[in-house]
């Protein structure tokens, strides 16, 4: 049990005096207070501290706002050589499939203009798997039209129009053709021909032969960065590429077309056709 006694009364043990004997004696009276000494920070010291934390936390900003951007540009230039590869790809597979047939040129015009803007136009039997395709169901004999046209956020697009060979262009497809690739710089188609004034084979950017389709085909994509994102605009690279495609077909004669004895080459005398080849291509060069 703690008792509280007046502090008057209050006596301590004494050191044990040589002779046994304990004496005790009165304990001081007064009551002394502990001091504490006592800090804090001046107004400048703050100052400083929120100077370099400001300092610290801008230096980490920095930072994340460079990786996002180097993050958004990588995505960016990533999903725009995928479109190129894809726009290239299409036109590939358009005119390794080519057909033309003399005695029906309405139907198989072969049509390149680099005028502005830009169109390539030709009658192909598209592979399985050609884009639209399920849209057009069995009518895999279709008119290919690429054209380049101006977007709503002012730039220009790489648009894809289709047909079957024996139908009309569709309001729908006229409205809203596939865009193949989007802030296209240049669209340029070059044939491999003879140029009428040094009657030399060479390459040409008009083909005035529609009613014949051209051995080599050069054509060349590109394409800028993201217009619809300023911000990272400016840091996605121009992607550019240029693709020879030879084409495996040549334009069916009207005499054959129209069931002349002795085709193929017989007795008969009738006309052989040779599919041209990249050989052919490099002998002449």
């Amino acid at each position: 049990m703690n008792l509280k006694l007046p502090i008057a009364t209050c006596r301590l043990p004494a050191r044990p005096m040589p002779n046994g004997e304990c004496r005790t004696v009165p304990a001081s009276c007064v009551i002394r207070r502990s001091s504490f000494a006592r800090f804090a920070f001046t107004l400048i010291e703050v100052m400083i501290a929120i100077a370099i934390f400001s300092l610290v936390l801008g230096a980490i900003y920095s930072t994340w706002a460079l990786i996002m951007r180097a993050a958004r540009v990588g995505q960016e230039a990533a999903a725009q050589a995928q479109r190129q590869r894809i726009a290239i790809h299409t036109i590939e597979d358009g005119l390794t499939c080519i057909q033309s047939f003399q005695a029906s040129m309405k139907y198989y015009a072969f049509v390149v203009d680099n005028g502005d803007p830009p169109l390539l136009s030709f009658t192909a039997r598209v592979p399985a798997g050609f884009p639209r395709d399920g849209k057009f169901g069995d009518f895999n004999v279709r008119r290919l039209t690429f054209s380049v046209e101006a977007d709503d956020n002012g730039g220009k697009d790489l648009v894809l129009r289709q047909n079957p060979i024996l139908m009309d262009l569709s309001e729908d497809e006229q409205t809203s053709p596939l865009v193949l690739a989007r802030n296209v710089q240049k669209f340029a188609v070059e044939c491999w021909g003879t140029n009428v004034e040094d009657n030399a084979a060479e390459w040409v950017d008009e083909w005035d032969n529609t009613n014949a389709i051209p051995q080599l085909i050069r054509v060349t994509l590109v394409l800028g960065g993201n217009r619809n994102n300023d911000n990272f605009a400016s840091g996605a690279p121009t992607l550019a590429i240029t693709r020879v495609i030879a084409v495996p077909s040549l334009t069916l004669p009207a005499v054959a077309q129209g069931g002349g004895g002795g085709f193929g080459g017989g007795p008969g005398g009738g006309i052989q056709l040779v599919p041209p080849t990249k050989q052919n291509f490099i002998q002449k060069q």
